[in-house]
């Protein structure tokens, strides 16, 4: 690892900047697979460097460099000043040193045992003992295990006396088996995704939930379509996830509602005048931005521009209160912000990302919620999504239904489908349950050049009522 000392490149930048700050960050990523029984990948790769951002002229502007050397970080500085310089004349705001905070500190993500001291062998086993316990049939034609495990260290200086380090160990891992039969094929998939170390490595663990899923495939390639209508509808977690994401985590990022995205990832149906007044859902809707949930796949202390993370309410009480938008979205628009200033890697300047995007706990329990429904169907597990550019209309699929009639969890139905108008579909949430559970995805795109960065997602079931639900293929 590169003994890293900024110190004489941030002299170095101060005699023509107004602030200067450097993000060193090495990244490890290893990746195994296991396809029916066999490896079928088997990969490690390391990312190391650093990015170098100036504030000149009343303007922030950013160079990295693989060469983390003073030298080549004085290179990076003296280019990134340049830039700037050139292109301050027409910038958007006049920002100052008051956009940067003055912090010291650390984080390191929880985990009983690092990473690093987890034998790859050990991984690998787990994940043939989860494609062996899919075997349950000779239906199950595909018997899917993958994992990967994340090591990452970001450093960030600044001018001001800013000094901060955290730690990261981030695993992603995902079962999957698929069932066919003549034309109709099912698939039914498990994932556990955060901020953990060794410890999830169980060898039993993983069989149990591959026996699992891949009864559950079986049991959808006998079942019937979903039907078509308007009805009650529970989310299961993992699929509220999703919701979340979609229809709440992007269309309240602040550089979306500027039109700073609209080239590319889209703009939002939120305007800036909706913020204290939106009934974004009903009052039984919370959603709070929360770096410091345990285990979640982006909890951290600092966001990439050093500001403290804390959490903070987004919608309350069904009311739209607070965007996701860091310090310089928030001084350009006026609104309210997070801090959720995030790069996906050393080459990438930081932008207003998600990060922990959670629905509160509410008061219900889900058996409760199944007998409150005469006419319904419980969804897990999402396998497909589309949602238009503003993140109001979308349509969403699962991998995983059940009929609900008279209060009774029915028969199992496959290709479940539903779809709805975002603040139309949340103000149509009835019950929250008691106790969430924690997903995350390593892969949330947005920016140009593209970023590519983990987000997580805390949420119980959930119950909407009169939704429009369909069945896909027969």
């Amino acid at each position: 690892m590169h003994q890293f000392d900024p110190q004489q490149a941030l002299s170095h930048a101060q005699k023509a900047a107004q602030w200067a700050g450097v993000r060193y960050s090495r990244e490890v990523t290893q990746s195994r697979a296991i396809r029916n029984d066999s490896p079928d990948s088997n990969d490690t790769r390391c990312e190391e460097g650093a990015m170098c951002e100036v504030l000149v002229d009343g303007h922030f502007g950013y160079a990295a460099t693989a060469d983390l050397r003073p030298e080549g970080l004085k290179r990076a500085f003296d280019q990134a000043i340049a830039t700037t310089r050139a292109m301050a004349p027409y910038k958007v705001h006049a920002f100052t040193e008051a956009q940067r905070a003055a912090v010291q500190g650390s984080y390191i993500s929880p985990a009983q045992s690092r990473l690093s001291q987890v034998p790859l062998a050990q991984v690998t086993q787990c994940l043939q003992q989860a494609s062996r316990a899919m075997a349950v049939s000779d239906k199950v034609v595909s018997r899917s295990a993958h994992a990967t495990l994340v090591q990452t260290q970001i450093d960030y200086y600044a001018s001001n006396g800013t000094q901060t380090s955290q730690q990261f160990d981030m695993v992603d891992i995902t079962l999957a088996a698929t069932a066919a039969e003549g034309v109709q094929s099912q698939t039914r998939s498990w994932s556990h995704t955060g901020q953990f170390g060794g410890e999830v490595f169980d060898a039993a663990v993983f069989a149990q939930q591959g026996q699992r899923v891949a009864e559950e495939a079986l049991a959808l390639l006998a079942a019937p379509n979903c039907p078509t209508g308007t009805m009650d509808l529970i989310l299961m977690p993992d699929q509220m996830m999703l919701q979340i994401h979609e229809s709440i985590g992007h269309p309240l990022e602040l550089d979306r509602i500027l039109g700073d995205e609209r080239n590319y990832a889209g703009w939002s149906f939120v305007q800036p005048s909706d913020f204290g007044q939106l009934r974004y859902g009903s009052e039984l809707m919370n959603v709070t931005f929360d770096p410091t949930t345990a285990h979640a796949l982006a909890s951290y202390a600092f966001d990439d521009g050093g500001n403290p993370a804390k959490r903070e309410f987004l919608i309350e009480g069904g009311i739209l209160r607070r965007g996701l938008g860091s310090v310089e979205s928030q001084v350009r628009s006026g609104l309210p912000g997070v801090a959720n200033f995030r790069s996906a890697a050393w080459n990438r300047a930081p932008i207003d990302r998600m990060a922990n995007i959670n629905l509160e706990p509410g008061t219900s329990d889900l058996q409760a919620m199944i007998a409150s429904v005469e006419n319904g169907i419980l969804m897990a597990t999402n396998r497909s999504w589309s949602i238009d550019d503003y993140r109001n209309k979308f349509q969403f699929g699962c991998e995983y239904g059940r009929i609900i009639r008279n209060g009774q969890l029915g028969e199992v139905v496959r290709n479940p489908n539903y779809r709805g108008i975002t603040v139309d579909f949340w103000r149509r949430l009835a019950a929250v349950g008691q106790h969430s559970e924690v997903f995350g995805t390593l892969f949330c795109g947005k920016g140009e050049p593209s970023q590519v960065i983990r987000v997580g997602h805390a949420s119980p079931p959930c119950l909407f009522r009169g939704v429009e639900v369909f069945g896909g293929q027969a």
